[in-house]
């Protein structure tokens, strides 16, 4: 992006990347930015997707699984600091670098110890932003674990691809019941209350009944626990937990 706020998409554009480079999530509230941004990715061969409020990021970050969101900070219904720390809370295996506009050393040392991989102001360049991307998910996926399958008992989900298995069967899940089952198995063996559940499952802005979870929790018994020996148990007053057989 030039000094005048515009973003300089000449650049880098000799230098198309292979498809298949991943998946990524940009965030703003700046179509200007979203736009050109998203469509210069695409073009270096990323999967792209755009959101441009923090209830829209989670949603997707839930669902489309990226393995980097480039964040804004400034957001209309919340800021950026506050979606990193419900990504974080959520367990999801994802990058998180910050682009805005807050340049002040005390935002960017709030950014990065919120846990955000890097941090990028503007204006910037195109060819700065896709290079810092390049090295964030090389770093991280070093870092990240080659096997994406989470396992309870003869349980199993993928979180890559999305494929849940009960002693090899394939269940299938609807998006919520996905992210909840997901939840409990990131922390299995956890008593999880329920009002953590409407927090990290549901909607941050979720403003509902949390009967809403006892009623997916059935579901997810129906589906789960009808296969073979119980692994949702509840815990009455409190909340729920997910783990293996008791001997």
């Amino acid at each position: 992006m030039s000094d005048d706020g515009t973003v300089d998409t000449h650049q880098g554009a000799g230098r198309r990347a292979p498809s298949g480079q991943g998946r990524l999530l940009v965030v703003d509230d700046e179509p200007a930015i979203v736009d050109t941004v998203a469509r210069f990715l695409r073009f270096l061969g990323y999967e792209v997707r755009t959101a441009d409020s923090g209830r829209e990021a989670l949603t997707l970050a839930r669902d489309f699984m990226p393995e980097l969101i480039l964040l804004d900070i400034m957001l209309p219904d919340s800021d950026g600091f506050e979606v990193l720390q419900r990504i974080r809370g959520d367990g999801l295996p994802v990058a998180v670098v910050f682009l805005t506009a807050r340049d002040t050393r005390k935002d960017l040392v709030r950014g990065l110890t919120a846990g955000g991989d890097d941090y990028i102001t503007k204006p910037f360049g195109l060819d700065e932003v896709a290079a810092r991307i390049g090295a964030v998910l090389r770093r991280t996926r070093v870092q990240r674990p080659s096997d994406p399958t989470l396992r309870v008992a003869d349980l199993t989900l993928n979180t890559r691809t999305r494929e849940v298995k009960r002693d090899g069967a394939v269940v299938d899940l609807s998006p919520t019941e996905f992210r909840l089952l997901r939840y409990l198995m990131l922390r299995q063996g956890q008593v999880v209350t329920r009002a953590r559940l409407l927090e990290h499952v549901w909607s941050y802005d979720f403003n509902g009944d949390d009967t809403v979870v006892a009623t997916y929790i059935s579901y997810l018994r129906r589906k789960i626990d009808g296969q073979g020996e119980r692994l949702i148990r509840t815990h009455r007053g409190v909340g729920y937990s997910l783990r293996g057989p008791l001997c």
